[in-house]
């Protein structure tokens, strides 16, 4: 007859014995300077969101899996006893593994502070296991950047071949008018946005977000638009709306995502309805 003592022995037992720990001796360090160095969450959380960006795809996923599973038994503290400081005192040891002369030692020392970041990674992994916000925007700005300075040179080469002409021409010449037109330009009218579903029956459709519209919503509306569609269609992989182009080079949008907030973000964006790729970030 197994006790309960005896799974949650077996699991950790099976997480600290793993081939490769979770979480890689060398971030070690990492882990514990977010703690030490800053008592601002918010720092915190964005330390801990791309040290987790940083780890091997198979042990990201494999946190991640062990981390729901522990937030469920921490919702049940009721029936179990089992705090989310409790578990975290119990998991952290068998997480971050110390290796060496002195681990025994170092683990010791660091028994709280580990403790306090799988407290942070069990409590918030809801947003830990999403591209953060922050990067987004950074990589936003830094695209806009290059695209300005390609637009400035190609400016430039443009004025320069100008100039050599004029010199080798025998004559002035009435110079022609270039009519240029705007890449990517279309007649869709400013805050409307079209969404391409190529999987779908409807493969492109014009929608107006609203304060309210998140992405989610869009990729329902294509549902509700295929619902009589042929069994083929329905049998469809889970999808999710991307953000392609302007000044970002591929987005998977959080399905809460406000789209007027990422449109005025990116006006210049195109927007695909596709299947969702299996990593998160």
């Amino acid at each position: 007859m197994f006790r309960n003592n005896d799974a949650a022995g077996l699991l950790k037992m099976f997480v600290r014995e793993l081939p490769s720990p979770l979480f890689p001796v060398e971030y070690l360090p990492a882990f514990i300077t977010l703690i030490e160095k800053t008592s601002k969450i918010k720092l915190q959380l964005q330390a801990l969101h791309l040290l987790i960006m940083l780890l091997p795809d198979a042990s990201r996923d494999a946190a991640k899996a062990l981390l729901q599973f522990l937030k469920k038994v921490v919702a049940n503290e009721n029936k179990n006893k089992m705090t989310l400081w409790n578990v975290s005192m119990i998991v952290a040891p068998n997480l971050f593994i110390y290796k060496g002369k002195h681990a025994n030692q170092e683990e010791m020392l660091a028994a709280a502070t580990t403790a306090h970041v799988v407290r942070l990674l069990i409590k918030y992994q809801d947003i830990l296991w999403m591209v953060p916000t922050f990067l987004i925007t950074q990589v936003r700005k830094m695209n806009e950047a290059a695209m300005n300075n390609m637009k400035k040179q190609l400016m430039f080469d443009k004025g320069v071949r100008k100039l050599l002409r004029r010199k080798t021409m025998d004559r002035e010449r009435p110079e022609r008018t270039e009519v240029t037109t705007q890449h990517g330009k279309s007649d869709i009218p400013e805050g409307v946005i079209r969404v391409h579903a190529p999987l779908h029956s409807k493969v492109s459709m014009a929608i107006q977000p609203n304060n309210q519209t998140k992405a989610k919503d869009i990729v329902a509306r294509f549902y509700c638009e295929n619902r009589s569609a042929s069994s083929e269609e329905l049998k469809m992989p889970i999808q999710s709306l991307y953000e392609i182009g302007g000044n970002i080079g591929e987005h998977c949008l959080d399905p809460d995502a406000y789209m007027l907030d990422v449109y005025h973000a990116n006006p210049q964006a195109e927007w695909v309805i596709k299947e969702k790729r299996s990593s998160i970030f």
